[in-house]
């Protein structure tokens, strides 16, 4: 199977950041957009294109390991790749790809040993502290090759304690070198939506007290786990969301989840519990019966946040606040698989098929519900900022759509969920409070383009090739975006996606000169979406169309001819 578009982007933006620096790149995908085949396919062509190269993919779950493992046979069938996992039954050393479980490597690098690349599925696992598994195993490998390269993959590049992993003087990583986040997923029609209303049960954790970087169990549980509360929780999920077909419950504690399980049974649905302590074995099987339909739910001490591909879940219930913005995060991700109705080919279609495709099918979006109030502690799922420890906790601005009752951003312009377009010379009346936050943000806004030019932009570098400068009018503001046709890697196929996009024929253009002399081949920009970048807005995607009566194209000669310009 081809790549997706960003999968390709991915691989060439990591490939672009090693030609250019040294240091150890991280890969942020949402879950659900194909982390394992992007590490597969890096892998694969690494060694193809360096036939001693060695790359050690390192996931921290059984689940992970098998699956990462099974895509690269899927990729290459006959890849020199294996395994070393006790709880899979291997103990493969010498293999040239090599698929280690963190449990039974972190100090095996001996034995391994050179690694030329190190890839590290769910990074956000890999703690900051030295004494630890992932710590051990990178240092060692890095005594064997202090030359490796470490490449680190997730939904969520960030920790509890210390922020950004890309941040702070013992950072292991360097940079973020691509990301293709959930909302990008969703309006590509790769990921289901998610939606999110209030919930009319809630928590009060007023008393509960916080310790190691979390809500004390006793506490929480003593607060949260009353028979009283979980009927009424049951009660409400079954009125409201009862006719969903798969759900996940995630609670604090394995006495917590097994209660939410009893009442779950009283109310007449089927449900099991898995955890921790929950055999492997018996834990697959679960997994298994829920994916057939044998069981209407699970609910979960959070161990089924990460590693879990249970693609028809289309509730997810929380029941476990949780100072983590990644486990916040890794849990609403178990919803955002995709369903496409049969016979549909999703590569073979534009984004808006795509998304008429999963509107039509058994799984047109994925509810959370969220008694715990988590996305009020972290604000909109697609615009995690990590908090900066001892700076406070603040709250998400939030507002009620008026139509559905979606709760969204209060900066969006759209709803969500319906479409309703928000007045903003009135004061939203919706207050902030616990369950009652957007989940999906629209703040990466739309922006109308009144006028589009492009330009010819001239490195100061001698050895760095041009690109074309393109400059949007917004009213009465400008924004600049830079695309790169003589360029390789990741900033190539921007340039590819940009022209596709706009109407452009085949072949792509090589040259900026050629991209300025067939510049008439692409319909304008009727509208271009910014994500904050610092002080500055990044263009992360485009709309195109026909010419309207509000587009004010620019002239034919500033189109089309070479305008040259300084970096």
């Amino acid at each position: 199977m081809a790549l997706r578009y960003y999968q390709r982007e991915a691989i060439d933006a990591t490939l672009d950041y090693w030609s250019d620096e040294s240091g150890n790149p991280l890969i942020d995908m949402a879950t659900g957009t194909g982390k394992s085949k992007t590490m597969a396919t890096q892998a694969v062509e690494l060694i193809n294109d360096y036939k001693d190269l060695r790359v050690m993919n390192c996931a921290h779950v059984q689940e992970l390991v098998e699956g990462n493992y099974k895509e690269m046979l899927d990729i290459a069938p006959f890849a020199p790749a294996g395994v070393y996992a006790a709880s899979l039954g291997q103990r493969n050393t010498r293999a040239q790809v090599l698929y280690g479980q963190l449990q039974t490597v972190w100090n095996k690098a001996r034995e391994i040993g050179g690694v030329d690349l190190l890839q590290i599925d769910e990074v956000h696992t890999v703690p900051e502290d030295g004494n630890t598994m992932y710590r051990s195993l990178i240092s060692d490998l890095l005594d064997i090759n202090p030359d490796m390269k470490i490449a680190g993959f997730s939904a969520t590049l960030y920790r509890l304690t210390s922020g950004r992993l890309d941040e702070g003087d013992d950072r292991l990583f360097d940079k973020v070198v691509y990301e293709y986040g959930i909302r990008r997923g969703i309006d590509d029609g790769f990921l289901c939506p998610i939606t999110s209303k209030p919930t009319g049960t809630k928590y009060d954790l007023s008393g509960v007290g916080r310790a190691m970087g979390e809500y004390k169990l006793g506490e929480y549980t003593k607060a949260v786990d009353t028979d009283e509360l979980n009927r009424r929780i049951i009660e409400e999920v079954l009125d409201v969301e009862g006719h969903r077909r798969k759900a996940l419950f995630f609670c604090r504690g394995i006495e917590h989840a097994t209660h939410i399980r009893d009442a779950i049974r009283a109310a007449g649905r089927s449900c099991e519990v898995v955890s921790g302590r929950t055999p492997k074995g018996e834990r697959r099987n679960l997994i298994e019966a829920l994916k057939a339909g044998k069981l209407w739910a699970l609910s979960n001490d959070n161990v089924l946040s990460t590693g879990t591909n249970i693609v028809g879940v289309d509730l997810i219930v929380d029941l476990y606040k949780t100072l983590s913005a990644s486990r916040y995060v890794q849990r609403v991700g178990r919803g955002t698989r995709v369903i496409y109705p049969p016979g549909f080919d999703p590569d073979a279609a534009e984004a808006e098929a795509r998304r008429a495709a999963i509107a039509a099918s058994i799984k047109p979006n994925c509810r959370y519900m969220d008694f715990a109030g988590n996305i009020d502690e972290h604000g909109p799922v697609d615009m995690i900022s990590p908090r900066t420890p001892g700076k406070g906790d603040g709250q998400a601005p939030i507002k009620l759509c008026p139509t559905c009752e979606e709760i969204v951003h209060a900066a969006a312009r759209i709803c969500t969920c319906c479409g309703h377009e928000f007045e903003f010379d009135t004061t939203p009346k919706y207050s902030a409070k616990p369950s009652e936050a957007v989940i999906i943000s629209t703040q990466e806004d739309w922006r109308t383009v009144v006028g589009r030019t492009f330009r010819e932009h001239v490195n100061k570098d001698p050895n760095k090739p041009p690109s074309v400068r393109v400059d949007y009018r917004l009213g009465l503001s400008t924004n600049r975006e830079w695309l790169c046709p003589q360029h390789t890697g990741y900033a190539k196929s921007k340039a590819d996606r940009y022209w596709a996009k706009h109407g452009g024929q085949r072949p792509f253009p090589v040259t900026v000169s050629e991209w300025l002399e067939r510049a008439d081949e692409l319909a304008p920009t009727l509208e271009i979406r910014l994500k904050p970048a610092g002080k500055y807005q990044d263009v992360i995607d485009w709309r195109a169309g026909s010419y309207n009566d509000n587009y004010e194209p620019a002239p034919k000669l500033a189109r089309a001819v070479t305008i040259r310009e300084a970096a």
